[in-house]
């Protein structure tokens, strides 16, 4: 029997065959999917396909009042109704599953919302074209390591390069580091795709996973010190940094931290007072689409103009300004990353009378011997002054978002 999905968190091992029969049983609930259960979502991507019905992806932890903002309805049980089949035939293999979705999906939409960590979240819909433009056509023996939250737009991307090529999924968001590199080495996982935060998670470790053969990262600074660990105990793996939004989908993807606009999307991607626009021709159909060009919040700093190069520096809403000053919190990451036994780091900022805003740090090490009167020490001579943090702290975790990032 061949594995479609494994997830440990949840204790369950799906395969096509279960898949195949389950499609051909369940029922299609409304428009809307809200579970922590990962194959019930992907299910119900799948039968919407089939069925040409939209769908619309509500994050588990979606509180009543914002449950109500987004839908109408602060109970989703109140809106939750099964669909009668008015088309879709009967699935016999993989092989017609596939097809069947590939002939089935052209008037389909998928709805999903920005990660809501500025504000209410904001609904992006995407067509099957979009949200599967970049898939690559692969061979059915890959195994996909599954480190996103499939109700976001990255998670979706990986489940449906997966999917469509009839690939393995298994689940390692969720995991403790242990579990993590246990099932990529009892499942031979070939491609992982995660935040550079989960990467991080899996280092330091001694060992080598040979089977990774791509590791592609998104939606945070991709920063020098990750990458090279990361290429120590995955030997075989091309890392691949690419840049991606909830409103676009991936557009660019790079093999260090410096992007190149390519020829063809050039005239829709522009950089205005180091902030990365997109033309709304790349983007799905969003609440956001305003106007002609879409400020993304993305500062960057332009490498070279022919073609344009670009290196990712922050999100324009994490700048810390203190004391008059501009801190880039990444920049102040990638320096403390570089301190021997610093696992992780988390830089961001609290309010002060004087100040306007202090500078703080939680660090998760590896070395219990590393102290705050040694990394001070560092800093001071890599950084300005104003940049040190006044508050170090250590801390077992750092918190993250829905989508898996730092979380500031």
């Amino acid at each position: 029997m061949e594995l479609f999905y494994r997830d440990a968190v949840g204790k369950s091992e799906i395969y096509w065959e279960t898949l195949i029969d389950d499609l051909n049983q369940s029922n299609f609930y409304n428009a809307y999917c809200k579970s922590e259960d990962y194959y019930t979502i992907f299910k119900q991507i799948i039968l919407s396909l089939l069925l040409e019905e939209s769908l619309v992806l509500l994050d588990a932890d979606f509180t009543d009042d914002e449950l109500l903002s987004l839908t109408g309805y602060a109970d989703y049980a109140s809106f939750t109704q099964p669909v009668i089949r008015t088309k879709y035939e009967f699935i016999q293999s993989k092989e017609h599953l596939l097809d069947c979705i590939h002939t089935s999906s052209t008037e389909w939409k998928i709805t999903l919302f920005t990660s809501g960590t500025t504000g209410i979240p904001k609904k992006v819909t995407h067509s099957f074209e979009s949200i599967s433009r970049f898939v690559k056509k692969t061979t059915p023996d890959k195994v996909w390591g599954f480190a996103y939250n499939p109700t976001h737009i990255a998670g979706l991307q990986v489940f449906f390069q997966a999917f469509l090529n009839g690939n393995t999924i298994i689940r390692l968001f969720g995991l403790p580091q242990q579990e993590i590199l246990r099932e990529i080495r009892n499942f031979g996982i070939t491609h992982i795709s995660a935040t550079p935060t989960f990467l991080r998670l899996l280092l330091p470790k001694e060992g080598l996973y040979p089977s990774v053969m791509r590791i592609t990262s998104g939606g945070e600074k991709f920063d020098s010190k990750t990458i090279e660990l990361l290429k120590k105990i995955f030997p075989n793996a091309k890392i691949t940094n690419v840049y991606a939004s909830t409103e676009a989908g991936t557009l660019l993807a790079a093999e260090d931290d410096i992007f190149t606009i390519k020829p063809e999307i050039q005239q829709q991607i522009k950089i205005e007072n180091g902030e990365l626009l997109i033309h709304q021709s790349l983007m799905g159909d969003s609440e956001l689409n305003h106007s002609e060009w879409y400020a993304t919040g993305d500062l960057v700093d332009i490498i070279d103009t022919m073609p344009v190069k670009f290196r990712f520096l922050s999100r324009k809403n994490e700048m810390i300004n203190t004391g008059g000053y501009k801190v880039n919190p990444t920049e102040v990451e990638d320096v403390i990353r570089y301190i021997s036994g610093v696992s992780d780091v988390r830089i961001f900022s609290k309010p002060n009378s004087v100040l306007g805003n202090i500078i703080c740090c939680e660090i998760v090490k590896s070395n219990p011997e590393l102290d705050e009167t040694g990394i001070r020490l560092y800093l001071q001579s890599k950084l300005q002054e104003f940049k040190i943090p006044r508050v170090i702290r250590f801390v077992d975790g750092l918190t993250t978002t829905r989508t898996g990032k730092i979380k500031r």
